[in-house]
């Protein structure tokens, strides 16, 4: 296992928080969602990203536990669900997302999507789960920059993490920017456009590193300094996608990459969702 594997970014709490990590999306709670946690933290991976959601948190938790590895050196992220927020509902949910997980701790507790008139209620959940010792880090997830300063303005703690869609076709340059000058850390859903990577640059930059499209785009990511969970289930793709710490862009190519944004979203529009 690559060592770089493992490197983190600080949260502004002091809290580590590795680069990559494992996205769990989609993936069933058959015994699937066991092995591809189990093959991918034997792969080096040491962050997994699940949700309530995604109906999977017990065969994480079930991998987690299986892998040999140490419990406090596997970064959990779980999230609140739309329809569990508000404040009672949410610590009764987080409740039922620590059983399944099997975990007296999480890592990172992140609010899922920004559910009008709700999302600052359950905030302020989260902000007691924080300061009960129940969770290492607090953040949200598909907030724009509106909803970050509603929370911020009402709140004792700044969210630590806004997990959000990001790839070179959606940059959210201003969002980002303002998630940096609030020291608050990104972190990248679908990273890789749930597969539409036939953009030539991907290709051409990839051929000058020895590296796949997928490699390049996740190597994008960790230049522009954000956490990235490539989902997969295939052990040898999670071992390619992890294989991103031993060769660097150039600044010309960053910016070439970062040129493709036109806006595009392949998930839904945090203002204009339904569900």
């Amino acid at each position: 296992m690559s060592q770089a594997r493992t490197e983190s970014t600080i949260l502004s709490n002091g809290v580590k928080m590795p680069w990559l990590g494992l996205g769990v999306w989609k993936v069933k709670d058959d015994g699937e969602a066991e092995r591809s946690v189990a093959s991918a933290i034997e792969a080096g991976y040491r962050s997994i990203d699940t949700a309530a959601a995604y109906n999977n948190e017990t065969g994480v938790g079930a991998g987690i536990r299986n892998s040999g590895i140490a419990r406090d050196d596997i970064f959990v992220t779980t999230k609140i669900w739309n329809a569990h927020q508000g404040y009672e509902s949410t610590l009764t949910a987080f409740e039922d997302s620590r059983r399944k997980l099997g975990l007296d701790v999480v890592d990172l507790l992140l609010i899922h999507w920004p559910v009008k008139d709700k999302y600052t209620e359950t905030w302020r959940a989260l902000e007691k789960l924080y300061r009960d010792g129940f969770v290492r880090a607090i953040g949200v997830s598909n907030f724009q920059i509106h909803h970050l300063r509603d929370v911020i303005s009402t709140s004792e703690f700044v969210p630590m993490v806004n997990q959000v869609e990001y790839h070179p076709l959606l940059t959210q340059t201003e969002l980002h920017t303002f998630a940096k000058s609030s020291n608050i850390q990104l972190m990248a859903w679908s990273p890789l456009m749930q597969g539409n990577l036939d953009q030539s640059v991907f290709a051409e930059i990839g051929a000058k590193y020895g590296k796949s499209p997928a490699q390049v785009v996740l190597r994008w990511d960790l230049q522009n300094e954000v956490v990235t969970i490539p989902k997969s289930v295939n052990p040898v793709r999670q071992q390619e996608n992890a294989d991103i710490f031993d060769f660097t862009l150039t600044d010309e190519e960053v910016a070439l990459i970062s040129g493709l944004n036109r806006n595009q979203r392949f998930g839904p529009d945090p203002d204009n969702f339904n569900f």
